[in-house]
């Protein structure tokens, strides 16, 4: 009897599980609809309502074409060649960075003249009275850098050059006292100057674009310091016979002066500073591993180079023996505070290597 009971109990409870069931998740049937363009799920909720959701997450973003936005300091240049933001990135500047550089001098520039060609007796002197163009040798400048970017188009550093052997004029041309010039020869007297100076550079992308497909990115800049310019001693010799009597004239007395040959001026060299400055234009690209390569053309103007206005002048001198002859003698003089100078300035090509940290 307990059994029958308990067993009928069960049945009931059993029966009306699939009725509570039914009542709480109602059984649904068809196709799912679509709603706003999305294949949309009929679902039950607690209440026995059904609702609509859309099967995927959202629908794709509209696409929208024209011109990507403008980027760089210039954002309304007409023009602009556009690339991907990983393009402009791997040549922008950032942090800071130390330079090396090597360069050939394609042109130098610059003439010796004598600050004391107004003097009495200054032909007797061999200088560059008329002029005195530096030598074309070959020079190497060299350049130390360290520096930091400001933002993405302007960096400055802080530089040391140096330059070496520019060569003094190997002739000159020195006045003969009387209104004309000869050619006298020059030995020795190499020029070095070591520049320190404080350098902008501007990246000017912004109004020209990326060069050779977006490798390149061209700049420019300028700078200005201090140069210490150094011309070493050097000799000028002039082999002219300057006469300055005929000794067989009537009038000339023995022991009067005939004339002066064979004169060697030694020049002291001498140091000074100078205001320097400097205009470049390049392009830079990224070499990997926050290496960057510029590529330049410079003018560099180092200020004057001047010598110490020491000469020390050695000549024969010719003296009336009173018969109608002449003699020599080798005589020697020291002149002071008789300088040359001579500005100098530079046309440069060349490649800095440049790392960033």
């Amino acid at each position: 009897m307990k059994k029958s009971k308990i067993f009928g109990i069960f049945a009931v409870l059993c029966a009306g599980a699939p009725i509570g069931a039914h009542a709480a998740y109602p059984v649904y049937s068809g196709q799912p609809t679509m709603i706003n363009n999305g294949p949309q799920v009929l679902l039950p909720t607690t209440t026995g309502a059904v609702v609509a959701t859309n099967s995927v997450a959202a629908a794709r973003p509209t696409r929208v074409t024209g011109a990507l936005p403008r980027v760089g300091s210039s954002a309304t240049n007409a023009g602009r060649r556009y690339y991907q933001p990983s393009d402009f990135d791997r040549l922008a500047d950032s942090g800071l960075y130390i330079g090396l550089s090597a360069g050939y001098s394609v042109s130098i520039m610059g003439e010796f003249s004598a600050d004391y060609s107004g003097e009495p007796g200054a032909y007797m002197v061999p200088g560059a009275f008329s002029s005195g163009g530096l030598a074309n040798d070959t020079v190497i400048p060299l350049q130390l850098s360290l520096g930091a970017a400001i933002n993405s188009d302007l960096r400055i550093d802080f530089s040391y050059s140096r330059y070496a052997d520019i060569s003094y004029p190997q002739s000159v041309q020195t006045a003969d006292g009387s209104g004309g010039f000869v050619t006298a020869t020059a030995t020795g007297g190499a020029i070095t100057s070591n520049i320190a100076m404080l350098n902008f550079y501007y990246n000017i992308d912004s109004y020209t674009g990326y060069l050779a497909g977006g490798s390149l990115r061209p700049y420019i800049g300028a700078g200005v310091g201090v140069a210490l310019n150094t011309t070493a001693d050097y000799t000028v010799y002039d082999g002219t016979f300057y006469s300055e009597a005929d000794p067989s004239d009537p009038g000339v007395s023995e022991g009067d002066p005939t004339g002066v040959d064979n004169i060697n001026a030694y020049h002291n060299g001498g140091t000074n500073e100078q205001l320097a400055f400097a205009v470049e234009g390049g392009v830079s690209t990224e070499l990997g591993d926050g290496m960057k390569l510029d590529l330049f053309v410079r003018y560099m103007h180092m200020g004057k180079t001047k010598s110490s206005g020491s000469i020390v002048l050695t000549q024969d001198e010719w003296f009336a023996d009173g018969a109608g002859g002449e003699g020599a003698y080798q005589t020697v003089a020291h002149y002071v505070d008789w300088t040359e100078s001579a500005p100098i300035s530079t046309v440069d090509i060349g490649a800095r290597l440049r790392l960033q940290f």
